[in-house]
């Protein structure tokens, strides 16, 4: 196996091992979303649970995901990389964690505050309800959660610094304690709280805790010591500065962001009752998809990346980059030609019970199937952006973000009336499209090197796929009624279950067999893959 075989061997490796753990993460997150789907279906109750457990996750990606994966891992690689034993270079590390440390808490927990006692001033912005009772219990619900937004924060800082030293596994397996505890307390609150949505909001800030807490071990273990630095000194801190100045071009475009989120929240607040339980269901099956591959991919390669942009190796970095996004084609684009043809099977399957009746299937269909029409480009996203991060190029993914931002907003607005949560549901697909394009855009002025065999490649693989998902999807689509009737009339696992089963063997086996006809390089190196595991084990 040559050098370049086993970069691709490496990647599909540690891809593997930690899409496993987010699988099993992204399964628990979908038990807990069919937790929620049989409590509160897409009820009032509902809705107020969707919009209290979705505003601190909208802070979440600014103080957590943007602040983490766009300026603290590369700034701390970089500290790692130049210590070389040096005792004085080790301290600035350690300084630079403890300022880190210290600005993230004191800015979240200075937020989460701000936001608990206005609570009740904006709430109403976000729903169409007009009564004092909901109002107050959406109120109630938003201050129970928003102290999540500092527990998981500090769960991203300590995921940084493991991930930073290519510790990926705890931090993946973090998210499944949190869905666990979250499922377990709703369960066994319910009865003791005055509705299930109290319940749960109890589970997300205890299984956000368990976050931060689990993690802890494994950080002191591989030496490193938390410790709060003064305020004066996290501000000034040499890394912490060029961590805002990172951060500070993205400051723009993650404001665009959360602005989209908050838009898109109150127009489905507005649309009517269940539009904004309907899309988190949604958004919930897509998250599942994506997850498995998208989020341990793009997490994989960030800190290998950085390492040859800063050793302009850019051989290496395009070899990986054109790796992983061969991989986010080759796994998305089929799973969308599924999910277009059995979508409403799914989420009967998934949901259907309790208090999710068939308006509910319904409704969570119309956006679902906006929602999946874009997974390769939120999938292509996650590859890209860190690809400009990892060269301390945040500029370019910002403004592809405000392109981004101006998209979702006109079409969300335009659509939202006539097509409810699918009209939202299609804008944030076209949006994440336009950001594709845009980063592709930018690669070239940037002057990555080779971004035209790059795009070249992405878009006849992407040709491929979708031609291939077709001629797939032609016999599923054909035995899917057949299947629906011979197993109607029993529960839901039969029901819908069975026919879903066999049609994903169908679509899986014809999938299969086409990518061997046409001799798909991922497959050969899957098998190269395989033989070295088989000669190691010998």
């Amino acid at each position: 196996m040559n050098k370049k075989d086993k970069k691709d061997s490496s990647l599909l490796r540690s891809g593997v091992s930690l899409s496993f753990l987010t699988l099993l993460s992204r399964i628990m997150g979908l038990i807990r979303e069919m937790t929620k789907a049989a409590f509160l279906g897409t009820t009032v109750l509902g809705d107020a649970f969707t919009f209290a457990f979705q505003l601190p996750n909208l802070f979440r990606r600014l103080f957590a995901e943007n602040s983490i994966s766009v300026a603290f891992i590369p700034t701390f690689k970089q500290y790692l990389e130049n210590e070389q034993g040096d005792d004085i270079r080790q301290k600035e590390t350690k300084d630079f964690v403890a300022a880190t440390f210290t600005l993230v808490t004191f800015l979240t927990t200075v937020l989460t505050v701000i936001c608990m006692v206005a609570a009740p001033l904006y709430i109403p912005l976000f729903t169409k309800a007009t009564d004092p009772e909901t109002i107050s219990e959406m109120t109630l619900l938003t201050r129970i959660m928003f102290p999540y937004l500092i527990v998981i924060s500090v769960a991203a800082f300590f995921q940084g610094i493991l991930n930073g030293i290519k510790i990926f596994s705890p931090s993946g397996f973090t998210p499944v304690l949190f869905n666990l505890i979250v499922i377990v307390a709703t369960y066994v609150l319910s009865p003791y709280t005055a509705n299930p949505a109290r319940a749960m909001s109890i589970g997300v800030i205890a299984g956000g805790t368990v976050q931060a807490l689990f993690q802890l071990p494994f950080v002191l273990k591989n030496g490193w010591r938390l410790r709060f630095s003064s305020l004066k000194a996290a501000f000034t801190n040499p890394g912490t500065r060029k961590v805002i100045s990172l951060i500070g071009p993205t400051i723009i475009g993650m404001a665009a962001y959360q602005l989209n989120d908050l838009v898109s929240m109150s127009l489905a607040g507005r649309a009517g009752v269940g539009i904004q339980s309907s899309l988190s269901y949604s958004l919930r099956l897509q998250e599942l998809i994506l997850g498995i591959f998208a989020v341990s991919i793009s997490t994989v390669i960030l800190p290998d990346l950085t390492g040859y942009a800063q050793k302009k190796d850019f051989e290496k970095f395009n070899d990986l980059l054109t790796t992983a996004i061969r991989i986010m084609v080759f796994i998305s684009i089929p799973v969308t030609a599924f999910s277009l043809v059995s979508g409403e099977n799914i989420i009967r399957l998934v949901y259907q019970s309790r208090t999710f009746t068939d308006e509910s299937v319904a409704l969570t269909l119309d956006a679902f199937r906006w929602h999946i029409a874009g997974l390769v480009f939120i999938a292509l996203n996650r590859i890209l952006a860190p690809a400009f991060y990892s060269r301390s190029n945040t500029k370019s993914p910002t403004i592809a973000g405000l392109f981004n931002f101006v998209t979702n907003m006109l079409l969300a607005a335009i659509l939202a009336t006539p097509m409810k949560g699918a009209g939202i549901a299609l804008a944030l697909s076209a949006a994440s499209a336009v950001n594709t394009i845009m980063l592709f855009v930018f690669m070239k002025k940037e002057h990555f090197s080779g971004v035209g065999s790059l795009v070249k490649t992405t878009i006849l693989y992407s040709l491929k796929m979708v031609a291939l998902s077709v001629v797939a999807a032609v016999p599923t689509y054909l035995i899917r009624q057949p299947l629906l009737d011979a197993f109607a009339g029993h529960n839901r696992i039969i029901s819908q279950g069975v026919p879903l089963l066999c049609m994903g063997i169908v679509f899986a086996a014809v999938g299969v067999i086409l990518m061997f006809v046409t001799r798909d390089p991922l497959i050969s190196k899957g098998k190269a893959l395989l033989k070295s595991r088989t000669s190691k084990s010998k």
